[in-house]
């Protein structure tokens, strides 16, 4: 077989077999084939795409060239949950523990922040102590044990979708359904979860910029997960603003922490007991989306949700203390409130410029070297449809370093305004 002929094929529309994408991928993890030799066929593929067969060969060839995990050992229906990202999306933190305290067992690998948002491990190890690397023995132990794990991704998991990343970040490819959906259920499937729950987001804050857009991810994904024997299912969800408030690694667990008591933004609340009464329905322990919410708002109420993420946090070797009192948690030097300068209401926000100005204070990273200052954010007290008036506080910023005037000055251009209120969109835009 001629790793050209394969180039020249999808270069003229045509569907490739599953041999020739099986070739393709373990001949480029085996170095047989060259950089420029797959930056043609993934720009072919950006620009002729593919059809659901040979994303699903695609997503299985990657899924298979590392590490899969055997979570046969785990009694029950493992159910896992993947975002697209988005900005103060601390959604794992509360999800996990709230659907495990009513019995689900959830396996969650997740991976670090790039850019503009810490990870979901990012955001756990603002906790001290916590141990995201688990053997998978102790990991099937843990679920066993007390229904939820969060760990990092082992060394070897999908490392031809690590060599095949790289290679899109830097030569234009990123943005193709086939790629981006094989690129995120090839980690997951090969991460041993029965049934996954997709949360895509749409918006400014988001990289599907279009509710069309995320839909056509979506079901690029969930066709996958039907070809490959796996229940998957995905909730549309806007970001066009922050979900939540808070934007900061520790302000993002406290947030969380306030949300299991119940007491937390109602953005996030409502985006957790819907995405968790899909997971209970998916585990097949309810049968009834609305049975599963009113036991979810029960959980949160009664305080067993929190005491799950205790839990999950002294398995992991966490400081426990600092859950059940956030305050210890690491904080900023300074917290310097910024104050409207006009009379208004809240019309937009330009929440991918927010998530890189809380990047600037630490928050993130631009490359994969830079560390986080888990200690750094924004918590916004203004969204849209507020009204604001002048000298109200828009947000506080916890930094650590001077704000510079330019850094100010970008902050307040974060918002737009208009002397009417908007309608809001609905944060949860469709369920596929």
């Amino acid at each position: 077989m001629r790793f050209i002929d394969i180039i020249e094929k999808k270069r003229d529309g045509l569907a490739l077999s599953k041999e020739e994408i099986d070739y393709w991928i373990e001949s480029y993890l085996k170095n047989e084939v060259k950089d420029y030799q797959v930056s043609a066929l993934l720009m072919a593929i950006v620009l002729k795409g593919m059809n659901a067969e040979e994303t699903a060969f695609l997503t299985k060839a990657m899924m298979y060239s590392g590490d899969v995990f055997d979570l046969s050992s785990i009694q029950g229906i493992i159910v896992d949950k993947h975002s697209t990202g988005g900005v103060g999306d601390k959604t794992s933190l509360v999800l996990g523990p709230l659907v495990a305290s009513l019995g689900a067992k959830v396996a969650k690998m997740s991976g670090r922040g790039l850019g503009h948002t810490g990870g979901t491990l990012d955001k756990l190890e603002s906790i001290s102590g916590y141990n995201i690397n688990l053997d998978q023995k102790t990991f099937i132990n843990q679920i066993n044990s007390i229904g939820l794990a969060i760990i990092g991704q082992s060394g070897n998991l999908v490392p031809a979708d690590k060599k095949l990343y790289a290679l899109r970040d830097v030569t234009g490819t990123v943005p193709s359904i086939a790629l981006i959906a094989s690129s995120i259920m090839s980690k997951k499937l090969a991460a041993g979860a029965h049934a996954i729950l997709l949360d895509v987001k749409y918006g400014d804050g988001a990289f599907m910029q279009t509710p069309d857009r995320a839909i056509e991810l979506a079901n690029a994904m969930i066709k996958i997960g039907e070809l490959m024997g796996k229940e998957v299912k995905a909730i549309i969800s806007d970001m066009n603003e922050p979900l939540g408030n808070a934007i900061g690694n520790a302000l993002e667990v406290k947030e969380a922490i306030d949300t299991l008591h119940y007491q937390g933004p109602d953005d996030l609340t409502d985006l957790c007991v819907e995405a968790g009464a899909i997971m209970l329905v998916q585990a097949k322990l309810f049968d009834s989306i609305d049975k599963a919410k009113l036991a979810l708002i029960e959980k949160l109420k009664n305080g067993e949700a929190f005491s799950k993420l205790c839990q999950l946090v002294s398995a992991q070797g966490g400081n426990v203390d600092e859950i059940i009192n956030p305050d210890k948690l690491p904080k900023a030097k300074h917290i310097t409130p910024m104050l409207a300068n006009k009379n208004a209401y809240i019309s937009l926000m330009h929440t991918m410029d927010l998530g890189i100005l809380a990047m600037q204070l630490g928050a993130g990273r631009e490359t994969k070297e830079d560390s986080i200052n888990p200690a750094v954010g924004i918590v916004l007290n203004k969204k849209i449809g507020s009204y604001v008036k002048e000298g109200d506080v828009l947000a506080f910023i916890h930094h650590d370093l001077p704000l510079t005037p330019e850094w100010k000055q970008n902050f307040m251009d974060i918002f737009e305004y208009s002397q009417t209120a908007s309608e809001r969109s609905p944060l949860i835009y469709r369920i596929l």
